[in-house]
């Protein structure tokens, strides 16, 4: 999956939480990547003003990755949302 990009499954207010869902999808098998705008974590608080803090995962591991958080099945996506 070389040109593949990443899907998000979940954004959550710190790093803190999204750590330990990556947690999850880890003892699950599925790889992800947290993503936040914070300055490497220097300033947490820099996550507020964008999209909080956001775990992202291949695409064919967006439904199991979403079972282990317990989270809908494809929820709508961001680049469709009516909030920007």
């Amino acid at each position: 999956m070389s040109d593949t990009e990443l899907v998000v499954v979940a954004s959550f207010p710190n790093r803190v939480e999204a750590e330990m869902a990556q947690g999850a999808l880890q003892a699950a098998g599925i790889e992800s990547v947290i993503t936040a705008d914070d300055a490497g974590g220097q300033y947490a608080a820099l996550a507020f003003s964008g999209r909080g803090v956001r775990l992202s995962v291949w695409p064919d591991d967006r439904e199991r990755a979403e079972d282990v958080l317990g989270r809908p099945s494809h929820p709508t996506d961001e680049s469709t949302s009516s909030a920007e």
